[in-house]
C-alpha cells in the first residue's frame, strides 16, 4: 500500500502520557543473589486479621463455585462457619449487592461481577503494556497506542524509556488532535462531519511555528489518507520532534500506533515505521483484545 511522504513539517505530534512505563534495566555481567533475610523475631506481632472479612470471602468463594446457586446449609458446611453466621454474612452481602437471592439459592450479584471485569481490564492492560514493551525495545523508540473514544482522544498507552523518551505533554494532548500525529490519524478515521465537530470543540490553533492553522487546510489534508497509510510530522506539537503513525481500525474503534524520535535521529524514523507497518497484523491481533482498556 502506498505511503505518504513526509512533507514540509507535515502532519502531528504525540504527546506524553501522565503515567510512563518504566525502563528494563540494562543487562548485567553476573546475577549476584540477594542475601537471605533473616527469620522474624518469635516475638513478632501477628498480622492483624478481621475474621469476619475471612468468613465473607469464604462464603463469596463457596457461591462462585456453584453457578446455579446453592442454600445457605450448604454454603456454610462449605466454608466452615456456623449456620447463624453464615445467615448474618449472607443477608449482609446480599444488602451491598454481592449477592443475590434467587428462590431459596444464592448467586453472585451484580457487584461480585463488577469486581471480576476489574481483573479482566488488568489482564487487557497487561497484553497492552508488553507489546507496547516489546515495540519499544524491537524498535529502539518510544511506541504510543490511542484510539478515540467517546469523541475524544485517548492516549491507551505508551512505551518509553531513558534512552527513548516520549515528548512531553506542554499542551493538552485532547484539545490539540490537529497538532500531532496521533490526533491527525485518529480524526482521519472519521466521517467529515465528526472531524468538523471535533475541530469545533477544539479549534485549531498553531502551538509550534510549524502547526497547521486552519481548518480548511487540516482537513484537505485528513481526507487524503488512506487505510493504514503512514503519516509523518515534524515538529507541529513540540519542536525538536518528529513522529510517524498509522490509522488503525480496531472493530469499530479508531485506533493508531505511533513512535517518535528526536530530530537529530529524523533518519531512524522510516526504517523504524515502516518495520512497524510490515507486521501491523501481528500487532492488531495483540490489541483486539485489549481495546476496551
Amino acid at each position: 500500500m502506498a505511503t505518504a511522504q513526509p512533507t514540509a513539517r507535515a502532519n502531528a505530534r504525540p504527546a506524553t502520557p501522565s503515567v510512563r512505563p518504566t525502563a528494563p534495566s540494562g543487562a548485567r555481567a553476573a546475577v549476584v543473589p540477594a542475601p537471605a533475610q533473616p527469620p522474624a523475631p518469635a516475638d513478632a506481632p501477628a498480622p492483624t486479621l478481621i475474621g469476619s472479612v475471612q468468613r465473607a470471602l469464604r462464603l463469596l468463594e463457596a457461591v462462585s463455585d456453584h453457578p446455579d446457586g446453592a442454600p445457605a446449609k450448604q454454603l456454610a458446611r462449605e466454608a466452615g462457619l456456623q449456620l447463624p453466621t453464615a445467615y448474618h454474612l449472607l443477608r449482609t452481602l446480599t444488602h451491598e449487592g454481592y449477592l443475590r437471592r434467587e428462590q431459596g439459592v444464592f448467586v453472585l450479584g451484580a457487584a461480585a461481577s463488577r469486581l471480576g471485569r476489574g481483573g479482566s481490564g488488568q489482564l487487557r492492560r497487561e497484553v497492552v503494556v508488553e507489546t507496547m514493551e516489546r515495540w519499544r525495545d524491537t524498535l529502539g523508540v518510544a511506541v504510543y497506542f490511542a484510539v478515540y473514544r467517546e469523541g475524544e482522544i485517548e492516549l491507551a498507552a505508551l512505551a518509553e524509556s531513558t534512552e527513548n523518551p516520549a515528548v512531553e505533554e506542554w499542551a493538552d494532548f485532547r484539545e490539540t488532535a490537529h497538532a500531532h500525529v496521533i490526533g491527525q490519524c485518529l480524526l482521519s478515521q472519521l466521517d467529515t462531519r465528526s472531524r468538523v465537530d471535533h475541530l469545533d470543540r477544539h479549534p485549531v490553533e498553531a502551538i509550534t511555528p510549524f502547526t497547521v492553522t486552519d481548518d480548511a487546510t487540516l482537513l484537505e489534508r485528513l481526507s487524503t489518507v488512506e487505510r493504514m497509510q503512514t503519516m509523518w510530522e515534524s515538529e507541529e506539537y513540540a519542536l525538536g520532534t518528529v513522529c510517524a503513525g498509522i490509522p488503525l481500525t480496531i472493530g469499530q474503534t479508531a485506533a493508531v500506533m505511533a513512535i517518535s524520535v528526536p530530530l537529530a535521529h529524523e533518519a531512524r524514523l522510516g526504517p523504524a515505521i515502516e518495520r512497524l507497518r510490515g507486521e501491523i497484523g501481528e500487532v492488531v491481533r495483540s490489541l483486539m483484545f485489549s481495546i476496551s482498556i
